[in-house]
């Protein structure tokens, strides 16, 4: 961004716009479906909003861009530098959990853009979410500045920095409310129609020749697993009895693969292979889904998510196992 034998110049910096362009929009949509996921990023470095000089205050965000829309829509108005660290395209909370946004990154960011040639002050405002990958006291010993814990929302920028950099009880707590969950359902549906598109294949096979071939009934009932599993348990996570999002997510297909096969019959004796076969794999399919929301979620850790794993992997192998098993025999048996 500047030369490496070079002073930088304050006019140098890239500007970050505050309104986001529809082509901005347009692909943040996109990404949200998991479309261009992987390489949504921008270089990392600082950037200038408004016409920041010497004393504007900078605050330290991560190269995802959403992420970085996310913050500078919110700055309207503001002069200030913006540092981005080079998180491999991963968001704050998550790059400070992989280490991505930790210490040496910032330390070497500051040292790269020669920070203490742009300000005459020595501080940097980190996110909160960035908290647990930065040790403070480290960046101020090998760059001379000090780091400084924003809000935990981009929302609230503007508002801290107004109050002399205070942030309030309400800016300190993370909130993840319905919406906040909703709009990571869809990358869930994604990697879930990427599986489905081979598991229909297999189905396609099996009905060339099965006596019993899978049919509306049957996508109808895998498609509710699905929704159950990448949509509604992981909205409704606060609400649902338990605490391990795969019991939750089970819980949820039980009830919905049960009403399901109580209308179409398959309690019935004609058909009990097939009920309990569905009983088995559906809701496991259902658990697994929500399983891997923990990644997405505050309501768990990384400790927590690889205990769950632990103990709810073997019994969804199992009973998906077991059920799949059922399910071609009352295929081919009729």
């Amino acid at each position: 961004m500047f030369g490496s034998d070079s002073t930088p110049h304050l006019e140098s910096a890239p500007i970050a716009a505050t309104s986001l362009s529809f082509k901005d929009t347009l692909r943040g949509w996109k990404v949200r479906w998991g479309i261009g996921r992987m390489d949504y990023k921008i270089e990392s470095g600082l950037y200038a909003v408004g016409k920041p000089d010497t004393s504007s205050p900078v605050l330290v965000s991560a190269n995802y861009k959403l992420t970085f829309d996310a913050l500078r829509k919110n700055l309207g108005g503001l002069d200030c530098w913006l540092l981005i660290l080079d998180t491999k395209g991963i968001n704050v909370w998550c790059a400070a959990g992989k280490g991505t946004f930790g210490t040496d990154e910032l330390v070497r960011q500051i040292e790269k853009s020669k920070l203490s040639e742009v300000v005459t002050h020595r501080k940097v405002i980190v996110p909160q979410l960035g908290a647990p990958g930065v040790s403070a006291h480290k960046v101020t010993k090998n760059t001379g500045f000090s780091v400084m814990y924003g809000p935990v929302r981009a929302s609230d920028v503007k508002v801290f920095l107004a109050s002399g950099n205070q942030a309030t009880k309400e800016m300190r707590t993370v909130r993840f409310t319905f919406w906040d969950r909703l709009a990571l359902t869809p990358m869930e549906l994604t990697v879930t129609a990427k599986v489905s598109l081979l598991a229909f294949g297999v189905l396609f096979l099996i009905n060339l020749v099965a006596i019993r071939p899978f049919g509306a009934e049957d996508f109808f009932a895998y498609t509710v697993a699905i929704l159950i599993g990448a949509v509604v348990a992981p909205t409704l996570l606060p609400v649902i009895p338990g605490r391990a999002f795969a019991f939750e997510g089970w819980l949820l297909g039980v009830i919905g693969v049960a009403g399901i096969a109580w209308g179409y019959g398959w309690f019935s004796s004609p058909y009990l292979l097939l009920g309990i076969g569905y009983m088995l794999v559906l809701p496991a399919y259902a658990a697994f889904l929500t399983m891997s929301f923990t990644g997405a979620s505050t309501h768990t850790s990384p400790s927590g998510v690889l205990k769950e794993m632990r103990i709810a992997v073997p019994p969804i192998i199992i009973s998906t196992a077991v059920g799949i098993a059922l399910l071609l025999v009352k295929a081919f048996t009729g």
